[in-house]
């Protein structure tokens, strides 16, 4: 049966992209707030012995994920034979250890609410630091895409010799691969944090540089920090203006001028979180994972 594609309010661009590429139904559902400002939810469609695709990419989850757990819940008492979840962006992924006595680990809380509302969830590369795998938070099926092919096909069409550079060891794991795949040389520097919007990054080398564009990788851009050290860093070495690519665009507060303004060539993004600054589409890949959890399409990649 025709999988019905449900949008959790704020994420109808990516609805767009994954309906006609999943051959899904548009859900017809009301969402809105009363007067006190609580949710109210109404599925339009019969949901019984339907498979239900929620589309909720989870930046600013605060204002999201009510809406998105009370469509789930109302899709479920309703009859739905499954309810997955197609979030292009993960949050509360950060505060995975307790770094000061009396903090909660909020993204093992957030895993709980997940794995109570939907049966099945796709992300793309989530803020996996401490943790190696989804699997150590969340019960549910979960499958992880990687960015890091179109990351690489954007690379070779828009930016001659490209030198790879990872402003970190949390970047490594893309910075390599996008350089495996272009057959470029890379280089992974040291980051040392001292607070949420104060970091140092060591200073690279000029050898692997000469003759070509530095291009920074890291996965969430948000207060910019990381990538402006590295940025300051790289020019001050001499290098031409290095393109910064991000799999996340948050940008909090300043965060893009700030880095134009440090001296970076461009600022691009995935189109996980809708922004200017998106150049790399993975929908694609999302797709084909979502596809996989529906048993229409093969195994993807990374599972």
């Amino acid at each position: 049966m025709t999988p019905l594609v449900l949008t959790v309010p704020g994420c109808e661009a990516w609805t767009e992209r994954l309906r006609p590429r999943l051959a899904g139904q548009a859900g017809r559902a009301l969402v809105r707030q009363f007067p006190d400002g609580e949710v109210y939810v109404r599925l339009d469609d019969d949901v019984a012995g339907r498979d239900v695709v929620l589309v909720g990419g989870l930046d600013q989850p605060d204002r999201k994920v009510m809406p998105l757990l009370f469509l789930a819940a109302t899709a479920r008492e309703l009859g739905a034979r499954s309810i997955g979840l197609a979030a292009p962006y993960l949050a509360y992924m950060r505060q995975d250890h307790r770094f000061h006595p009396g903090e909660g680990i909020t993204s093992a809380y957030f895993a709980r609410l997940l794995d109570g509302a939907v049966d099945w969830m796709v992300t793309v590369d989530p803020h996996l630091h401490r943790r190696s795998t989804l699997a150590e938070i969340y019960r549910m099926p979960t499958t992880v895409v990687p960015s890091a092919p179109a990351i690489a096909a954007w690379i070779a069409d828009a930016v001659p010799s490209p030198c790879i550079v990872g402003p970190d060891q949390e970047s490594a794991q893309w910075a390599t691969v996008v350089a495996d795949r272009l057959g470029a040389p890379h280089m992974i520097l040291t980051k040392i944090r001292t607070g949420d919007r104060e970091v140092s990054i060591s200073q690279p080398s000029l050898a692997p540089l000469v003759d070509r564009t530095p291009v920074v990788i890291d996965d969430i851009i948000s207060t910019g920090r990381t990538m402006i050290e590295t940025v300051l860093q790289l020019r001050r070495i001499g290098t031409p203006p290095p393109i910064c690519v991000g799999i996340h665009g948050v940008f909090a507060d300043r965060a893009l001028d700030d880095l134009l303004a440090a001296g970076a060539g461009a600022v691009v993004t995935c189109n996980t979180i809708d922004h200017a600054t998106n150049r790399i589409c993975v929908a694609d890949a999302l797709a084909a994972a979502i596809r996989h959890h529906l048993g229409t399409g093969s195994t993807p990649a990374t599972v």
